[in-house]
């Protein structure tokens, strides 16, 4: 039977200043393999890295290899829209000893394909760990084509690709070019079953934060090709998916994990918490699982 995987894209929790608490990284890190994650990204979109320095996203890699490095995957985020920087931070990460590295596509500057191409060869030239490429144009104003991916795909150490475009004829394009050893995530907890039928390897979730054994369950479902069990699990998990998104990642899942006590602190600046409108709603979100 194939082995479908879910990897969390782990929250940063701060302390009430806003400082990084790296003790309760280790905490909430060791809560997501317990529940079924089979890796832990850290410093991705989920964990604000745009507003993390580089010490930082450094200390949070060491934090958590430490804590759970034995009994999971540890992603490291280092993608930046700098070359020469995502460069220097990929490296000090290989150091650290993480697993390998989640880059994103380059935000704002919107290079060209051949622009990402040249950006993520030189990264992965520059380190000997697996590497996992992320496209997602809602956030970064860009779309990197299958035909880019098929092409940094014939680099060694590249892997894998987190999809987050929702397009789901893209998804079956890149199934239809890319060579085996290149595993395809889902980066959205809703497509995630949709993307399963297309061929992709797994998930890198955000709701594992909250309903990670089902997430598990799903997968484990539709790899035993229980595929109407695993329908089941996604219509029951989907009010979750998508109550997680009432406003910008990560302030829905950081919010949800305070309602539940696991004191995860606040939102650096320019993200701000949820409003009362949408509190309420993730409380009547978290008791309609039973979660409180």
């Amino acid at each position: 039977m194939m082995t479908l995987k879910m990897l969390t894209a782990m929250i940063t929790p701060y302390n009430p200043d806003l400082q990084v608490n790296y003790d309760r990284a280790g905490e909430i890190a060791d809560y997501l393999v317990n529940n079924g994650s089979d890796g832990i990204v850290v410093s991705g979109t989920t964990g604000e890295s745009p507003v993390l320095s580089s010490t930082e996203k450094m200390q949070l890699f060491a934090a958590v290899k430490a804590r759970v490095g034995d009994r999971t995957e540890v992603w490291a985020g280092t993608g930046s829209y700098d070359t020469q920087a995502s460069i220097r931070l990929s490296r000090e990460a290989e150091k650290v000893g993480v697993d390998g590295l989640l880059l994103v596509t380059p935000y704002y500057n919107k290079p060209s394909q051949e622009g990402l191409y040249q950006h993520f060869k030189a990264i992965a030239e520059s380190v000997s760990i697996p590497i996992m490429l992320y496209n997602i144009p809602g956030r970064t104003g860009i779309n990197m084509l299958p035909e880019t991916v098929a092409r940094l795909a014939e680099i060694e150490n590249i892997a894998a690709l987190k999809e987050s475009s929702g397009m789901m004829d893209q998804m079956s394009v890149l199934k239809n070019i890319l060579p085996e050893k290149m595993a395809i995530f889902s980066g959205d907890d809703s497509l995630t079953l949709p993307m399963l039928a297309l061929g992709a390897a797994g998930v890198v979730s955000i709701a594992s934060h909250l309903v990670g054994k089902e997430i598990k369950q799903m997968l484990d479902a539709f790899a035993a090709g229980d595929v109407k069990r695993a329908q089941e699990l996604h219509n029951y998990l989907f009010p979750m998916f998508k109550g997680l998104f009432i406003t910008t990642n990560p302030v829905p899942v950081k919010e949800a994990l305070n309602i539940l006590g696991m004191n995860v602190g606040g939102l650096r600046p320019p993200m701000c918490s949820a409003n009362d409108d949408e509190v309420s709603k993730l409380k009547k979100l978290l008791a309609s699982y039973h979660l409180v």
